[in-house]
């Protein structure tokens, strides 16, 4: 992993580690992949954690470091969660969260922000403990909402985005920054797929207990 740290390139005079760039890829991919509710989007993920991990503690930003351990822990649930929600027409089946859902959502970010950012703050583990601990705990409620097959997964991966592009400006790390910008993109528009293979599966039970 040193090699990959220590060897990279600089772009119109920005460093970029291979190790930045192969894990920013990979997650980049992972929301392809993501979108297209293929189960190859979490053994995928868990090749991005590695390597960002490793991205992450050398800029020292311990949020963003201890996110990837999480985010292993979480990709592992998805992967078996996933596994056995699949449907034949729809693939792996999505649907909206309900209101109970939605504000438990909020509920932990907003609780496991506060907790995260004192925990940076008291042992000096990052230079920005506040947007630290929000991407650190944002991406969490995100997978484990993905893993469960949420639509809003999708929504909370847009204020992970908004938080994390100065982030990492500020930090130095322009080519994740300028990944950060593509996700949004892509997040928009997996919204949208989501929502709406999630409307077609609520659409297709209804006609079933319609008919039966």
């Amino acid at each position: 992993m040193g090699f990959l740290l220590q060897h990279g390139f600089t772009v119109l005079g920005q460093w970029i580690s291979i190790a930045e760039l192969l894990g920013q890829l990979c997650a980049l991919a992972v929301v392809f992949l993501a979108q297209r509710r293929t189960l190859w989007t979490w053994p995928v993920q868990v090749g991005a954690t590695v390597l960002l991990f490793a991205v992450y503690v050398s800029a020292h930003l311990g949020g963003l470091a201890s996110r990837q351990v999480a985010i292993l822990l979480i990709s592992l649930y998805g992967w078996w969660a996933w596994s056995r929600r699949q449907d034949p027409v729809y693939g792996v089946v999505v649907r909206q969260g309900s209101w109970t859902e939605r504000l438990v959502m909020i509920g932990a970010f907003a609780v496991g922000t506060t907790a995260m950012a004192l925990l940076l703050d008291a042992l000096d583990a990052s230079w920005a403990p506040w947007p630290d601990a929000a991407i650190f705990v944002g991406t969490l409620v995100a997978f484990g909402a993905q893993g469960a097959g949420l639509v809003e997964f999708w929504l909370v991966w847009l204020v992970v985005d908004a938080i994390g592009v100065p982030l990492q400006i500020k930090s130095g790390l322009w080519f994740s920054a300028t990944v950060y910008l593509i996700f949004a993109a892509l997040v928009v528009h997996g919204w949208w797929s989501w929502n709406r293979s999630a409307q077609r599966v609520a659409a297709g039970r209804a006609v079933t207990a319609a008919s039966s």
